[in-house]
């Protein structure tokens, strides 16, 4: 018990667990952690040491700089359905995200968002005058909280009624398989049934 005692307790040591089991076999320096959880560096470190004095990441060697996942970690599998398989993130979250980049008019999230391995794109998001720094940078955001890399499409409403309009591959490929629309505009609603 004194384990999962010293396991669970904040945000930053959930997203750095969630970090390592989501890519098993990879190893991470201190310095890619904070970059990849958006933890302060200070943070990463103290949770760093936490969890290697439990086992629950390793260094391949003692030379290795480089933490990985201990796929012998006596309680993964429990903590992969705690933090993995469980809904990450609420739906409100993700639109959170996205309200101040512009006039988004469609947000579709499949892929990881859903716990579908076969998905091509993870998010779709089709809007006008949207400024795509602050779209990478609530990309960055939900990265951090889901522990992985998220794929992502972004089209203007033009251009994507055009896609849509011609089957283009990738947007049926969004389309045609399991998703979940967040956020849907009247003018896409027509557009989006005629070829559903």
């Amino acid at each position: 018990m004194e384990i999962l005692e010293k396991i669970l307790g904040n945000a930053a040591r959930v997203k750095i667990m969630r970090l390592f089991l989501l890519n098993r076999g990879k190893g991470f320096k201190s310095k890619d952690v904070v970059k990849r959880s958006r933890v302060n560096a200070n943070t990463v470190r103290r949770e760093i040491k936490l969890l290697a004095s439990v086992n629950f990441i390793k260094r391949r060697s003692k030379t290795s700089l480089d933490w990985y996942f201990n796929s012998l970690f006596k309680y993964a599998g429990e903590f992969e359905e705690l933090l993995v398989r469980s809904d990450s993130l609420n739906k409100e979250k993700i639109l959170d995200n996205f309200k101040k980049v512009g006039r988004v008019k469609l947000l579709v999230v499949s892929g990881v968002f859903i716990k579908n391995e076969d998905s091509r794109v993870d998010l779709l998001i089709v809007g006008d005058k949207m400024k795509r720094g602050k779209i990478e940078e609530g990309i960055r955001r939900l990265e951090a909280e889901i522990g992985m890399e998220i794929v992502y499409a972004i089209f203007n409403t033009k251009e994507f009624i055009y896609r849509l309009n011609m089957y283009d591959k990738l947007v049926r490929d969004i389309l045609d398989y399991p998703h979940e629309v967040l956020l849907r505009a009247k003018e896409l609603n027509l557009a989006v049934a005629r070829q559903a």
